[in-house]
């Protein structure tokens, strides 16, 4: 039974023109470098070292050609803990900065990566360009659509690459599927699902304002968003479920999962976006952005559903997250642990013979990196897996469900305008700065 498997699974991707053999694992590449240089060396500054600024730099020093020579944090706390992993590392302590700015003015860093909160991420990037660094800026690229074309016309100005945290395009999974649906062999594909359950997340308890902790600065923390007094909710991980500084797990994951549809579905605009749900979970909770989430996309041709909810792990096919393309032969599903096809019947047989999960090979977010550098090196931009571009499309398609979510109506998007039609949803397209910060003009 097994001997079958592989014989069908080898034949499958054989004929979608996929080759196992021939990706190229991080592991195999870090092993594959003798020396580096003193040209070769690659210095990085890190702003925003907490959660995944940190896992991003990391991940890049498993690289010898790479340095960790200076981080940026509000947090003084963040930045003394930073700067031991640095020195553990690598035997050197990096430069400390509570103003990125300050970073910036350091002539001898070449990248900058940027972990800051969703709502920084714009003015992080066109500075960073400004003062001549290639980016490396987490996902989602922006809080609103304004502020992604804003940064895709930064970076084309200022000539620096700039690769977006959506890690999952150097997934191989992810291109053996991508590849696969593209071949057509699933048929004609009417309907594309994708989703995210996290039973991991608790309601968010409700917490008076506080006093700001030793070491913050929080003025600079709150940056553009409106000036509010400190919650511990809104601080750090949490920020991502106010409405101020991100958008939920609409934007928080589902730029992941419909970036991987939008590009195997060859499309990058809706035709229109409804969606509904609200806070069905823990209703008295602190957060503000939905808990529980279903968003119709119509593209031309197919739908795309998108589905979030948290509390529970109950997701489609039996996973809590992927991607489903389902056609009218069979249906790929895919996600973080790999991807498979499950047939549709004609009588007794398959259309197309079903194929047990494919794992993935390699860590994506090591190979993510490794695009990163090596396009770097080549100053080569069409090299990188995922560039601003792929990056604002699928902020943007996100944050067109958000829009729907919050103006409660059918949106239709008339892309040569690029605009809805609906003016109450064209308001919320822009970005909205505060305490004197002004949206970066390119």
């Amino acid at each position: 039974m097994n001997s079958r498997r592989k014989f069908l699974q080898k034949s499958l991707l054989a004929t979608a023109g996929i080759s196992l053999s021939n990706v190229v694992s991080a592991d195999q590449f870090f092993r594959s470098i003798k020396s580096v240089g003193p040209n070769d060396q690659i210095n990085v500054g890190l702003i925003g070292c907490k959660g995944m600024g940190w896992s991003n730099v990391n991940s890049m020093l498993k690289m010898p050609q790479v340095n960790c020579i200076a981080l940026a944090d509000i947090d003084s706390n963040v930045l003394d803990q930073r700067a031991e992993d640095v020195l553990k590392a690598r035997g050197k302590k990096p430069i400390l900065y509570k103003d990125y700015r300050k970073m910036l003015e350091n002539k001898d860093i070449d990248v900058v990566v940027i972990g800051t909160p969703d709502h920084w991420h714009c003015l992080n990037l066109v500075d960073s360009l400004e003062a001549g660094k290639h980016v490396y800026v987490e996902k989602p690229l922006a809080n609103s659509i304004e502020e992604c074309r804003v940064m895709v016309e930064a970076t084309k100005r200022y000539g620096k690459l700039v690769q977006v945290g959506q890690w999952q395009r150097s997934g191989s999974q992810y291109s053996e599927a991508i590849d696969f649906v593209k071949s057509g062999q699933l048929g004609n594909i009417r309907l594309v699902k994708c989703w995210a359950y996290q039973g991991w997340m608790n309601p968010v308890p409700v917490k008076n304002d506080g006093s700001i902790p030793n070491g913050v600065d929080y003025d600079m923390w709150l940056g553009p968003a409106p000036k509010r007094s400190f919650n511990e909710n809104r601080f750090h991980f949490n920020f991502r479920w106010f409405w101020d500084y991100a958008g939920g797990l609409m934007t928080d994951w589902g730029v992941h999962e419909i970036d991987i549809a939008l590009f195997a579905m060859g499309v990058s605009a809706p035709k229109s976006v409804m969606a509904s749900g609200g806070k069905l979970a823990y209703p008295d909770d602190a957060s503000e952005t939905p808990d529980t989430l279903q968003t119709i996309y119509e593209y031309e041709g197919f739908n795309m559903l998108w589905e979030h909810a948290t509390g529970i792990d109950g997701g489609n096919y039996g996973y809590t997250e992927g991607i489903a393309f389902i056609g009218n032969n069979a249906t790929l599903v895919v996600n973080r642990g790999g991807w498979e096809i499950i047939s549709e019947k004609e009588g007794d047989k398959p259309k197309l013979e079903a194929m047990s999960k494919v794992k993935p090979q390699g860590n994506a977010l090591d190979l993510h990196m490794v695009n990163f550098v090596d396009s770097i090196t080549k100053n080569d931009a069409s090299l990188l897996n995922c560039g601003v571009e792929t990056g604002s499309v699928a902020a943007i398609n996100a944050h067109m469900g958000n829009i729907a979510y919050k103006t409660g109506e059918k949106i239709y998007w008339n892309d040569e305008k690029g605009l809805f039609t609906s003016s109450k949803a064209n308001k919320l397209i822009k970005a909205q700065y505060h305490n004197g910060w002004k949206l970066p003009k390119v």
